[in-house]
């Protein structure tokens, strides 16, 4: 069977992190796009068509919560997966009420990362299929074939 590279955009102020994750998951087939910023995010997600986002949650200016606020009032068919800290855990899962998918703490074990990508992305190929469903049968209506 064929892997359709899933389209991630990581998003972490952590340098060397990003670039490591991007590798793994660039090794793994994914199409990946390293971002450092809340900022830098959005303006990515403005200019290239992504599935999914790995997002941190503590970030200087704008945090990973406010972050997934804009994308998912902007981007709402995005799948985000949140990275927090030991700490955070409580934040993580205010996340998860904002529209996250799902969040994995730091260190993030690389194979439950892929495995929250998969479900990521088949989330988001489910959602836009019924979404071209639901337009066709409008369609259909509108020009009265149902």
């Amino acid at each position: 069977m064929i892997k359709i590279p899933t389209k991630v955009l990581v998003v972490d102020d952590e340098k060397d992190f990003v670039e490591m994750l991007s590798l793994r998951l660039k090794e793994e087939g994914e199409k990946v796009t390293p971002v450092y910023s809340g900022k830098e995010c959005l303006e990515t997600l403005e200019e290239k068509e992504i599935d999914v986002v790995i997002l941190d949650i503590k970030m200087p200016g704008m945090d990973g919560i406010e972050t997934l606020r804009e994308i998912k009032k902007r981007f709402p068919l995005v799948e985000v997966i949140m990275l927090t800290g030991h700490g955070t855990t409580e934040t993580a899962v205010e996340g998860m009420k904002l529209g996250a998918l799902d969040y994995l703490l730091k260190p993030a074990d690389f194979d439950d990362l892929s495995a929250k990508l998969e479900v990521a992305r088949k989330r988001k190929d489910e959602q836009e299929e019924r979404i071209r469903k639901a337009e066709a049968r409008f369609l259909l209506r509108k020009v009265g074939e149902i």
